[in-house]
């Protein structure tokens, strides 16, 4: 019998590794704060860590860890933000998309965003549930664009 260990889920993580600016549509005109997210691979590659800071009220900083739950065979997102409010998403990188999912007792979020041609820009969106997933009402856009320098 063999057990799907995720490794070749999280090669599929490499994509994700570097320096992103990030955008997001909860800000109404003028400058958009300063946020950025950095993704790199914890030493053994089995773990990617993001860390993202925003200059904005609204927005906290935070950390989360990405790696491959096997009893739940799919990549999962731990997260944890300077509110100290602490989640942990399922997540997908499948072709262009990227998927975070999480079904809450007191609110479920998804995030869906989608790679550009060049993987260098991902469209994306945080939609919210108040019930379980059944009906989804948009929350906010975000886009990231890699770092030139990256």
């Amino acid at each position: 019998m063999t057990t799907d260990d995720g490794s070749g889920r999280l090669e599929d993580l490499d994509v994700l590794v570097g320096r992103w600016t990030m955008t997001a549509s909860f800000n109404s005109g003028g400058t958009p704060p300063l946020a950025e997210t950095t993704f790199e691979w914890l030493e053994g590659r089995t773990f990617l860590v993001q860390r993202w800071r925003v200059d904005h009220p609204d927005a906290p900083d935070g950390i989360a860890v990405i790696g491959y739950d096997s009893e739940k065979a799919t990549l999962v997102q731990h997260y944890f933000d300077s509110r100290g409010v602490a989640r942990v998403y399922d997540m997908s990188l499948t072709g262009d998309t990227w998927t975070l999912l999480r079904i809450g007792t007191d609110f479920s979020q998804r995030f869906i965003g989608a790679f550009d041609e060049s993987r260098d820009v991902i469209t994306g969106s945080w939609e919210a549930s108040s019930d379980d997933g059944a009906t989804w009402e948009h929350d906010f856009d975000l886009t990231y664009t890699k770092a030139a320098d990256d």
